[in-house]
């Protein structure tokens, strides 16, 4: 009688050390592209807090404030995000620090108002330094 082979040949072994390699090549690039983007949500997050200090600041003088001071707002920092501000115009910016990934880091993320005189209604423009593709839908 002929001895039956038990185990795996290597070029079986191959095979599977191939399709593990392959789907770890495009494993990768996608999970880092989650990674910014939900560092990005933090950035936005941080900048929405804004909102209502400029918001009150327009209810109570029907202009847009110039600065953070003006607006009462003392700024916001997080795991990414090195500071958010309100600069001229009621315009919001959180920028990236040191602690985001590489593609982010020192990039922006502006939130930008604009007062609808009949209504009193602000209403939010998104943009920023940061590319397009890390962005939520919303900010596009």
């Amino acid at each position: 009688m002929k001895a039956m082979q038990k185990g795996f040949t290597l070029i079986e072994l191959m095979i599977v050390v191939a399709i593990v390699g392959i789907l770890a090549a495009v494993a990768l690039p996608a999970y880092q592209d989650y990674t910014i983007r939900a560092q990005v949500t933090e950035g936005i997050g941080l900048a929405d807090g804004a909102k209502v200090n400029v918001a009150e600041y327009y209810q109570t003088n029907g202009s847009l404030p110039g600065s953070s001071a003006a607006a009462g707002y003392g700024g916001a920092v997080g795991k990414y995000v090195s500071g958010t501000a309100i600069g001229a115009s009621g315009v919001i910016t959180a920028t990236f620090g040191a602690g985001a990934n590489s593609n982010i880091n020192t990039q922006t993320i502006t939130l930008t108002p604009t007062a609808d005189a009949g209504t009193g209604v602000l209403s939010w423009a998104c943009s920023g330094t940061v590319t397009a593709k890390y962005r939520p839908s919303s900010c596009k």
